[in-house]
């Protein structure tokens, strides 16, 4: 061996040392770039104030900290991270083991992993429509509309009301008139929708019978406004089905239901009596539930969530439980174990890996929501349902009160809220390469 031979391993070391070094270069300057340069920049701007020449140390973090906007987005953050997961998490093991049982069990995952395909944006529209508060529109309260008015029946003519200056006057218990028994009375209404007065016929005046009440209640407004206020004239429609009450010192004697020409009739009725329309003939509409309201917009942007992410921990738990040694089961089985005792004592338990994989990514991905609560949270109540990324995004772009010093603070709280689960999922990710 040659004096020099030594050296030839080391110098073959080095180049391969360069060589690596060469290719990981480009890999690290952009990494540099897009993530380690921007996140020191955002900690260096969160001490400075929002026009970042006068520096303020940590004041950024204590106004952030005290700011009541800032808190509810804290909040609703704490919510995303506690709910989200946990309901998508228990969606997609219960799923995962139905399909497992069913015939169409490959066709149900393929529809209910389609939504991942959707981006936040597209179903934010999508839910905008879904949640809309008309039940001509909204999909949820046009169900709610339909199960509420099958329990109970709505009123026959919503928002209608007495004619200005007529008999019928409002009161807390509707619409009364003093009238006597004997005479024919006329009960003129108002504001009644064309699309309700086109199913009903032509009013016809009552006629008056000694030793009861009779009367005609109708829509006191001619086609073309050609009519005499307070006179049944042609073409004016009478209100069919109307509850109508005589009262007398206070009780109500007599009661009957206007026939479809608007006559009624109330008999034992004798004197002076009042006649009264219940305010049940004309209470609104039943308008279903204001899903993105400031109560329920929160829980209501997080379905909309769950229904994207339900199929995704649906396949990768399925994918887990396709890996289980089924002889582990039927030995259960054997033992006389039920079902639910197989599913709580050896399922889970053997699945819980996975469980923590979709739980943990899941943690990640809710503490960054930020699209789905732009598009889907009204202005109005934008705040109500505002979380951290949306808030860093409104403090630091928000306009002429934009302070972009706060928005980095918030910034730098959140990169340190998602660290943790990042940091496990990565030594996780070792321990199992190991």
């Amino acid at each position: 061996m040659t004096k020099g031979a030594p050296a030839r391993p080391a110098a073959r070391r080095g180049r391969t040392g360069l060589i690596r070094a060469g290719f990981l270069l480009p890999a690290l300057v952009l990494l540099g770039l897009l993530v380690v340069y921007p996140i020191g920049y955002t900690a260096w701007r969160s001490l400075f104030d929002a026009d970042g020449t006068d520096f303020v140390g940590l004041g950024n973090y204590a106004e952030m900290f005290t700011d009541e906007a800032t808190y509810t987005a804290l909040r609703n953050n704490v919510i995303w991270v506690v709910v989200a997961p946990a309901v998508i998490t228990v969606l997609g093991l219960i799923f995962a083991v139905l399909t497992e049982r069913v015939r169409w069990g490959t066709a149900f995952k393929t529809i209910m992993f389609m939504p991942m395909a959707i981006s936040f944006l597209a179903a934010g529209v999508i839910f905008t429509l879904v949640y809309d508060h008309s039940p001509d529109k909204g999909v949820l309260n046009a169900v709610a509309t339909g199960v509420h008015d099958t329990w109970e029946a709505p009123s026959p003519y919503p928002g209608a009301r007495p004619r200005p200056n007529g008999p019928l006057k409002e009161s807390g218990e509707g619409a009364e008139a003093q009238v006597r028994a004997g005479e024919a009375a006329l009960l003129p209404l108002v504001a009644v929708s064309p699309e309700t007065q086109a199913g009903l016929r032509d009013a016809v005046p009552a006629a008056s019978e000694p030793g009861a009440l009779t009367g005609t209640v109708w829509v006191d407004f001619s086609p073309g406004g050609a009519g005499e206020a307070g006179r049944i004239d042609p073409g004016e429609k009478g209100m069919k089905d109307l509850v109508v009450q005589a009262v007398v010192d206070g009780k109500v004697v007599a009661s009957a239901e206007t026939g479809p020409d608007g006559a009624f009739r109330l008999e034992g009725v004798s004197g002076d009596a009042t006649v009264r329309l219940p305010a049940e003939n004309f209470a609104p509409r039943y308008g279903g539930v204001e899903w993105l309201g400031p109560g329920l917009v929160t829980p209501a942007i997080i379905g909309a969530y769950v229904w994207m992410w339900a199929g995704f921990a649906m396949v990768l738990i399925g994918a887990g439980l396709a890996a289980i040694d089924r002889d582990v089961l039927e030995a259960a089985r054997t033992d006389g174990a039920s079902e639910f005792q197989v599913f709580r004592k050896i399922t889970v338990p053997m699945l819980a890996p996975v469980l923590v994989v979709v739980v943990v990514t899941l943690v990640i991905n809710v503490m960054k929501i930020f699209d789905l609560v732009y598009v889907l949270a009204p202005g109005p109540v934008q705040q109500d349902a505002s979380v951290l990324a949306l808030q860093m995004y409104v403090r630091s772009f928000g306009g002429s009160d934009s302070d972009q010093g706060l928005g980095s603070a918030i910034a730098i709280v959140l990169f340190l809220l998602v660290l943790p689960a990042m940091i496990f999922n990565i030594r996780r990710f070792r321990r199992e390469n190991t």
